[in-house]
């Protein structure tokens, strides 16, 4: 039985260093895994979360239920703002419980800005994902972003090899998933 995973963009920018990387994944994995799918906060616009369960009506937020409730493990790509995930990767996520992610394998990579970051973002993203019950890898990543070039290509061949070790881990999660 073919595994689904969930790619997630997390930056709302248009030309997000975040999606070099999530193309890096997503064909790594898409080789591993039969279904996958994608969700770039870019293009998937929520609105601001507010609780009123008339919120779970709306196409966008059904959407992401959707995917999220399909998905076996997920893939999250944040950028660093202000030393912790972007709001709309944080917004997302709050449109989600424990019910999509308890025990669910998630790997979890940044995109630094300009000069060295991504840390603590990766930081803030694991505790969000905690208080989801998501069962987060050890191993993370983090882009530099001068490893990504001017067509928002990532470039760095140890990097790649970083990520296919890490899209590596996630497979093997989802096997051990898959025999529990």
């Amino acid at each position: 039985m073919s595994k689904n995973v969930l790619f997630i963009s997390g930056s709302p920018r248009a030309g997000a260093n975040t999606k070099a990387v999530i193309n890096v994944v997503y064909r790594l994995l898409r080789d591993k895994q039969g279904n996958s799918q994608l969700l770039d906060l870019h293009r998937h616009v929520l609105p601001l979360f507010n609780g009123d369960p008339a919120q779970q009506e709306l196409d966008t937020v059904a959407q992401l239920q959707k995917l999220a409730q399909e998905a076996d493990a997920f893939f999250i790509v944040t950028p660093e703002y202000h030393n912790g995930i972007s709001g709309a990767l944080k917004n997302a996520l709050d449109f989600l419980n424990s019910d999509y992610f308890k025990g669910k394998p998630v790997a979890i990579a940044a995109a630094a800005g300009g000069g060295k970051g991504g840390i603590n973002a990766l930081n803030n993203l694991r505790l969000v994902l905690r208080g989801l019950q998501a069962n987060v890898l050890p191993a993370q990543f983090v882009a530099d972003p001068g490893h990504i070039d001017e067509h928002g290509i990532y470039v760095d061949e140890s990097g790649v090899q970083t990520l296919q070790t890490l899209v590596l881990d996630l497979a093997s999660a989802l096997q051990t998933e898959a025999r529990v």
